[in-house]
Order: C-alpha cells, then sequence, then structure tokens
C-alpha cells in the first residue's frame, strides 16, 4: 500500500491532502518546515513505513517510521498544530487556516481503519511525503 502527502507550506503550519490510489482519503495538517528541527518543524520529504503503536495517551495510533535524527512522529488527532503536535502529523476533515483543520478524530478513524486492514495482514504501508 502506497499513500501520498501532498503538502503547501505555509509559515504557520503545513497542509496537506493524503490520497491513496488516486483518492483523498483526508487532508492533513502538521507544524511548518523549520529544517527538521526536533518539536518545532514537520519532517522531511521522503518515502518512509508505517507501523501501529500503543501508548496510553493515544491508545491504538500509528507512527511514521525511520525519521532522519527524529524519533516517535506518530500519525495522531489533532486540529491545530502548534498548539497540539511536535512533528506529528494528525488528518483533519477539512482545513481551517494554517495548520489547523476540522473533525480531526473522524479524519483519523477512518485512515486508521484503511492502514489496519493491511497492516492485519502483514503488509507494508508506505507513506510518501511530497511538495
Amino acid at each position: 500500500m502506497v499513500l501520498v502527502l501532498s503538502r503547501t507550506y505555509f509559515p504557520n503550519g503545513t497542509n496537506g491532502v493524503l490520497r491513496f490510489e488516486g483518492g483523498i482519503i483526508c487532508h492533513t495538517i502538521e507544524l511548518p518546515w523549520k529544517e527538521n528541527e526536533t518539536s518545532v518543524s514537520c519532517i522531511p520529504e521522503g518515502k518512509y513505513f508505517i507501523r501501529k503503536r500503543y501508548s496510553t495517551k493515544f491508545k491504538w495510533h500509528l507512527e511514521v517510521m525511520k525519521v532522519m535524527n527524529r524519533k516517535c512522529i506518530l500519525i495522531h488527532p489533532a486540529n491545530n498544530a502548534l498548539l497540539e503536535l511536535r512533528g506529528c502529523i494528525a488528518p483533519v476533515t477539512e482545513l481551517s487556516g494554517e495548520g489547523r483543520g476540522l473533525s480531526s478524530r473522524k479524519a483519523f478513524y477512518k485512515l486508521k481503519g484503511i492502514v489496519d486492514k493491511i497492516l492485519d495482514r502483514d503488509a507494508d504501508v508506505c507513506l510518501i511525503v511530497q511538495s
């Protein structure tokens, strides 16, 4: 499975569209690009693999693996990148500003449902991040 995240960069956040097989799954929000600096920047463009992860804070969510000079980059619900993210990616149903969106939990569960079906079959899920 290949997911493609196409980004648009803004001073106060990064907005994206996440696609699978040409169709839109959801929009995304992230921190602005700040040279991959930990906790204040979105991750670099590139190819990554995704796995399931569990934490007490987010319960079952998704993790973006092997991000250069970063760790624990997650895909989890959030509606305001500057207030709720530290380098992670948040799915949203609708964009509402730079790094801001609406109904993140709904978008997250839609994405997670699609990805979980693939991961449960022991198949790879690849995320391509591009502008």
